[in-house]
């Protein structure tokens, strides 16, 4: 059964780069499915399922934080256009994930922002597990107005 954890990843090129800018940049291997000026999508090497993409931006942001804004919606508008397309192939997809794990605690392991477009079907064994219990109206308040006054 696939589980969010996975085994490390290599986070960097025998050099020391980055590897998601080696890939960006040609200098190494992928197999890709976009390219532009400013992003590529990428097979993923250790798939949850068959067709599993990753969107990575050619310039290095190490979080989403990092990220200008007007890049993470490009980085998300090619996601969207990537999971028509797997839904269109061939491939096992009766639905989608967008997957973004945004710093360590949060199970990103490459610190280079990056989105998972993950093809997804019953039976797939991939699973998300935590407290999903409903909470409290008053909790839900308090988290909000700690949101609103950091923004």
């Amino acid at each position: 059964m696939a589980e969010l954890r996975r085994l490390p990843a290599t986070t960097s090129t025998s050099t020391g780069e980055c590897v998601f800018c080696a890939i960006g940049t040609g200098q190494a291997p992928a197999a890709f499915v976009h390219e532009d000026d400013d992003f590529v999508a990428i097979v993923d090497l250790r798939p949850v399922t068959t067709g599993h993409l990753l969107v990575l931006p050619r310039a290095h942001h190490a979080d989403l934080a990092s990220l200008p804004s007007a890049a993470g919606e490009r980085m998300f508008a090619i996601a969207q256009q990537l999971a028509a397309a797997l839904r269109r192939t061939d491939l096992k997809c009766e639905g989608i994930n967008l997957f973004l794990a945004d710093g360590k605690a949060a199970g990103q392991e490459i610190p280079h922002v990056h989105l998972h477009v993950i093809p997804r079907f019953a039976g797939d064994g991939f699973v998300l597990d935590a407290d999903w219990r409903v909470r409290s109206r008053e909790e839900l308040v308090e988290v909000a107005a700690k949101v609103r006054a950091a923004l």
